[in-house]
This record gives C-alpha cells, sequence and structure tokens, in this order.
C-alpha cells in the first residue's frame, strides 16, 4: 500500500520562486548527467528542487534506477511524492551531488544555508567526489558576504559564547535568525539555532576559524571545496 493522503501526493514550494526561467535551464542541465544505479546527493533550496522535478520526469521517462541522499526533511518529502528511492549516508555513498548556493565568489569558494541545512549539506558534499552547485546570475558575487550574511549552526546553550567568539573574529552584525510561521527562532532539524553573521571581510581560513569556536556545529562558508559551476 501506499500513502493517498494530501501531504503525501502533494507537490508543492513553499514561496514563490524567484528567476525560476533560469534555475529550471540550470536542472535540465543537471538532469542531463543522470544516469541508471548513480546515487546522488540531493541539496536543499529551490533550484534543488526544481532539478529534483526535472529528474524525476526522466527517470520516469527512460524508467531508471536512481538513490538519492536527501539533506533535509523538505528533500526527503519531495523525493517521496516524486517517487524517488532514498538513503542516507550510513547506507550509501553518493556517486555525486548537487546543491544550490546563495553566493559564489570567483575562486568558487560559496555561502550556503538560508535554509539552514547547511550541516547535513556539507556532510554530503564531502562524501562525494562530484559536487555540482546549481546558480542562476543573481548568485556571483565579486567577495564572499557581499550580499547575504553566513549562516551559522550553534548548540542553543553556547549562544552567548559563540556570539563573543564571533566578535573576537571580526564579526560586525550577529543576528539570531528568527522563524517565520512559529513564534521564536529557527530551529533545525538537528535542534540548534542559527545565527546570520556578517563580516567585514572574510578571509579563507575563517571557515576553519568559526568551526573552532566551542558550540559551533556548522557554518555556511565553503571555501576551497571541490565543485563545477554550472549556471546559465
Amino acid at each position: 500500500m501506499i500513502w493517498e493522503n494530501k501531504i503525501a501526493t502533494t507537490l508543492q514550494w513553499s514561496r514563490e520562486i524567484s528567476n525560476k526561467e533560469q534555475k529550471e535551464k540550470v536542472a535540465d542541465k543537471i538532469a542531463e548527467r543522470v544516469k541508471n544505479g548513480d546515487v546522488i546527493g540531493v541539496g536543499s533550496g529551490s533550484t534543488s528542487f526544481l532539478a529534483l522535478l526535472a529528474i524525476s520526469k526522466k527517470v520516469k521517462e527512460q524508467n531508471l534506477s536512481v538513490l538519492a541522499i536527501p539533506t533535509s526533511h523538505e528533500v526527503s518529502l519531495t523525493c517521496s511524492i516524486l517517487g524517488l528511492n532514498t538513503s542516507t549516508l550510513l547506507n550509501a555513498r553518493p556517486d555525486w551531488s548537487f546543491d544550490g548556493a546563495d553566493e559564489v565568489d570567483p575562486q568558487k569558494s560559496l555561502i550556503k544555508g538560508r535554509g539552514g541545512a547547511m550541516f547535513a549539506e556539507k556532510l554530503v558534499m564531502k562524501s562525494s567526489p562530484e559536487n555540482y552547485i546549481l546558480v542562476d546570475s543573481s548568485k556571483f558575487v565579486t567577495y564572499l558576504g557581499e550580499k547575504f550574511a553566513a549562516p551559522i549552526e550553534v548548540d542553543p546553550r553556547a549562544v552567548n559564547l559563540v556570539e563573543d567568539e564571533l566578535l573576537k573574529l571580526g564579526a560586525n552584525e550577529i543576528n539570531l535568525r528568527l522563524a517565520v510561521s512559529k513564534d521564536g527562532p529557527v530551529i533545525t532539524e538537528a535542534g540548534n539555532l542559527i545565527l546570520d553573521v556578517r563580516f567585514n571581510k572574510i578571509t579563507s581560513d575563517y571557515e576553519k576559524e568559526i568551526k573552532s569556536i566551542p558550540g559551533v556545529i556548522e557554518s555556511g562558508l565553503f571555501i576551497n571545496y571541490n565543485v563545477e559551476i554550472l549556471t546559465t
């Protein structure tokens, strides 16, 4: 038997997708590389959502067998509705992965995490030998932090300590991310809080410096990762 209720069968995105036409073109590009037997790491966000739609269409049309490793509940639900089989890093390793980004600098370093899934996304990216970042033209910046703050996932017990340490590191603005559809802060899937942090300049060692602060689970800085940028 399969679930036939509304939640299990209704495909939807939580808000309007910006630059949708550009993102759909990039989504079609990543769908082209899917082949039978692939284990694919699937990032979160609107571009990944559109990529899953394109991949699902190809899988059904060509009767392919693929396995997805999702990075969030959002992605898991989408895969379930689309009929794509899923697994975890405990049981499978990706042959390749794809994800979106909030910013991409000229060195292909990234800021990710507006969706709050940067911890799982980084686990999948590090586990995968090939990583594709799907972006439209609005995501390119001359330096990291130009448009967006850097998200930092923090254990709730350490939020005050982490704030103090980030100020010592050079942060000039730190905000606790608040939820939209619930009272209070955003709670990640691991039960943590998110700080959105701006710096005067994000240097190449900041990812490691931030991660070394006790209580920091992960940051949305992806610096010097093995990625290929796919765009329109």
